[in-house]
């Protein structure tokens, strides 16, 4: 009975752990309807997927064998405008996870003031096991399986966790030989050469940093004096570090699958990235020394940006806080629990929705090239995206004032409530 009761007990505990992220999501647009007032039908139906599909994917691997992954699109809602949403592959995927993402990304492009609605894909698979032949014919076959549910004017993928340009590339070519004409628009992220957007590469990190900068006026942060970490050294977080530290702040401490690192001297970003390229880690950067996770998300800095994947910052990891400003890089980093903690310590949340909308920004502004065919420089794109941002930013803040709530809860009322608006506008169909 001991055994029976210890194994609850831990089934218990992993659960706390990793809470189910759309539970989350729900949660955070239910607090967003109450200072809404929102009409129940109109809650009950953003509360829902709109589409959800499962697709199961056989791939011939490398060895002769067939194996079968399991992908996932979720079309969340679309009362703004097409779907729109990144395509993750990680072995951790799950459907409510995709649900979730995809929740916050119909309310990331309203915050972002985008004419988009809200999607998100992922399959089951560890791409750091998989050969380029493998991860090709695996992206092709999911391709194949959601050309009928995307398009220029319904659902525009891009990259997100373990994918990339190629990645888009060979979903972009599946799309146009099943559908039989070059349609650019299909997809976003893509290579230069197939038509992708100048700066879309360091566009979620470059974002994140204006948002950053914004809040440190509001909250009156010298940035040529600040510190800051990151945690998940990735493409998203080693962007933002770089950019972040022409404005003057030093890197304290950076983690990524395999470690965390932390440096009181400060850490160059760029020669980072290069310590991590050559390595395959951020561990081992020399002059640093290894500490936990938990250690890096506690560690006392001005800014925090969580950059890894969802339910990093748990209420045991929030009471120990100290940056004054977290810029979320990563989506739903932070629980609703671990919000309340944060914001009760007197913490600055940037939240995902607005912190890392970078990212769909210039991905909207990609379309929008591919759909005109007509391309602006590097210099024309982020000068839009951070007019968009920073609007985007002041949305929020003004909101959170308003209400008297924390800049979560305040970047939901305005993407939320853009949201609700277009759906009451439009009516229920029949």
């Amino acid at each position: 009975m001991a055994q029976k009761y210890e194994v609850r007990q831990l089934q218990q505990t992993q659960q706390q752990v990793k809470p189910n992220p759309f539970e989350n999501a729900l949660e955070q647009l239910r607090i967003a309807a109450e200072h809404l007032k929102l009409d129940e039908g109109i809650h009950q139906i953003l509360a829902h997927p709109k589409r959800q599909l499962t697709v199961s994917l056989p791939v011939k691997m490398d060895d002769g064998s067939t194996k079968v992954f399991t992908g996932y699109r979720v079309q969340y809602n679309d009362a703004r405008g097409p779907f729109k949403g990144g395509i993750r592959y990680h072995p951790g995927v799950t459907l409510d996870e995709v649900k979730a993402l995809a929740a916050w990304m119909t309310w990331k492009t309203s915050v972002a003031n985008i004419p988009y609605g809200g999607a998100k894909g992922g399959i089951i698979c560890d791409p750091k096991h998989m050969s380029a032949g493998e991860n090709e014919r695996m992206t092709r076959r999911f391709a194949a399986s959601i050309t009928p549910i995307i398009g220029p004017y319904k659902d525009i993928p891009a990259p997100d966790v373990y994918t990339n340009s190629q990645t888009m590339a060979w979903i972009l070519d599946t799309y146009n030989t099943i559908v039989g004409l070059m349609s650019p628009a299909v997809i976003t992220g893509k290579p230069i050469s197939l038509g992708g957007s100048l700066g879309r590469d360091k566009a979620t990190g470059r974002g994140a940093v204006y948002t950053t900068v914004e809040a440190a006026k509001v909250n009156k942060v010298d940035l040529k004096k600040a510190t800051f970490a990151v945690q998940g050294f990735g493409n998203a977080g080693a962007n933002f570090a770089e950019i972040l530290q022409t404005y003057g702040p030093k890197l304290r401490g950076a983690s990524d699958s395999k470690g965390a690192i932390m440096s009181k001297a400060g850490m160059d970003a760029a020669k980072l990235v290069a310590h991590k390229e050559k390595t395959g880690s951020v561990v081992g950067f020399p002059g640093s020394q290894e500490i936990s996770d938990k250690e890096l998300l506690q560690m006392d800095v001005d800014i925090l940006s969580p950059a890894a994947l969802e339910n990093s910052i748990l209420p045991d990891i929030a009471r120990g806080v100290k940056a004054k400003i977290i810029t979320e890089c990563a989506n739903g980093p932070t629980t609703p629990e671990a919000d309340k903690i944060l914001h009760a310590n007197g913490v600055f949340m940037i939240p995902d929705i607005l912190a890392n909308s970078g990212g769909v920004i210039v991905s909207y502004l990609e379309w929008v090239q591919n759909l005109e065919r007509n391309y602006w420089t590097e210099d024309e794109v982020n000068s839009m995206l951070e007019k968009k941002i920073t609007s985007a930013f002041r949305d929020v803040h003004a909101a959170s004032l308003k209400h008297n709530v924390d800049m979560r809860t305040g970047a939901m009322i305005v993407g939320v409530g853009r949201v609700a608006e277009a759906v009451r506008t439009l009516g229920v169909f029949p």
